[in-house]
């Protein structure tokens, strides 16, 4: 029986919520993982940053293989010149590597390699391979890497900084990535990043994105499983709509 691939399972969840794990206790990791995953939240989306690209340094290759668990695994490099460390993260269990279009030298090769790679998690399944864009960088800017990519994910805040909110124009930028999906007749999935909260997600589900991110809606500090829980089920009424 032939491996479903990743861009499959995720079709058939969309839309969905994963959850963004850099705002999680570290301290009890596990157990915060654990829960969520008792909720029903089925990835995990692990913010790569290097205080280069952006100002944040975060965690790398070591963490995210340590994070033992059943739910696919989204790695997000939000790094300066990623092309030659992309192997390393595959090695460390990613099932999805998603690159910015504006930290690569070479964003079409980015995506050419991450679809080569070799998914350990699963022999054959693959990875899939995402390109995500900045606030202040056109949408159009992504066309030529249509061809390539798997998924296109629009940030909305600026990657690296804290306390921001979901940037109004967010929406205007969603409509135009989705008539260029459209258009170029290829099954991409289009993902939202950033500045989701309780108050905004049936907004944001609206939208018509299929994977969105939320980390410190989730990662509160107080109810973990009952916010993934709220987010889960507002994307579920969108499915009904």
């Amino acid at each position: 029986m032939p491996v479903e691939s990743i861009q499959s399972r995720l079709r058939q969840m969309s839309p969905t919520i994963i959850a963004g794990v850099l705002t999680a206790n570290v301290l009890s990791l596990g157990r915060e993982l654990e829960t969520i995953e008792k909720a029903g939240i089925k990835i995990l989306h692990f913010d790569v940053m290097d205080g280069c690209f952006c100002p944040m340094l975060t965690f790398g290759p070591p963490f995210i293989k340590g994070c033992k668990t059943a739910m696919l695994k989204d790695v997000h490099l939000v790094v300066r010149d990623p092309l030659e460390k992309l192997e390393q993260y595959a090695a460390a269990g990613a099932d999805m590597i998603t690159v910015h279009i504006e930290a690569c030298l070479h964003p079409y090769r980015a995506m050419q390699v991450i679809r080569q790679l070799k998914n350990v998690n699963e022999e054959g399944r693959g990875l899939l391979a995402g390109i995500a864009l900045n606030p202040g960088t056109p949408v159009e800017a992504v066309q030529p890497l249509l061809a390539e990519a798997d998924m296109v994910t629009l940030l909305a805040v600026n990657p690296g900084y804290s306390g921001q909110k979901f940037i109004g124009t967010t929406g205007d930028r969603m409509a135009t990535l989705l008539e260029m999906i459209r258009a170029s007749r290829r099954d991409i999935l289009v993902g939202l990043d950033g500045g989701i909260t309780k108050d905004n997600i049936d907004r944001v589900v609206r939208m018509g994105a299929d994977i969105i991110t939320a980390g410190s809606a989730i990662f509160d500090g107080k109810d973990a499983e009952g916010n993934a829980r709220l987010f889960l089920d507002a994307v579920a009424a969108a499915r009904k709509t």
